[in-house]
């Protein structure tokens, strides 16, 4: 039996959520908004965004100050990435 369930889910939510803000990030930095396939490459970071914040929401709900205070800036991070792909759309 492990002694600590609740550290490893904090630190599995956290690492989850570091997991989609990362993969999240490397197809927003992949994106040629110029190219044949923009539209498609579009519709995967969408799902990629969205699917990120669903693991920080979920890893905030038990992270330490440390993981939320990073959290929170991923949430920041994506959420700049909204806006800018929403400008040249």
């Amino acid at each position: 039996m492990d002694k600590f369930p609740y550290n490893k889910d904090k630190q599995q939510a956290f690492q989850a959520a570091t997991q989609g803000y990362e993969n999240a990030q490397g197809l927003y930095e992949t994106i040629v908004s110029d190219s044949a396939g923009y539209g498609h490459q579009l519709k995967h970071l969408k799902d990629e965004v969205n699917e990120a914040y669903q693991q920080i929401q979920n890893a905030l709900e038990v992270a330490s100050e440390h993981q939320r205070s990073q959290l929170e800036r991923f949430q920041q991070d994506l959420q700049g990435m909204v806006t800018e792909v929403n400008q040249t759309e």
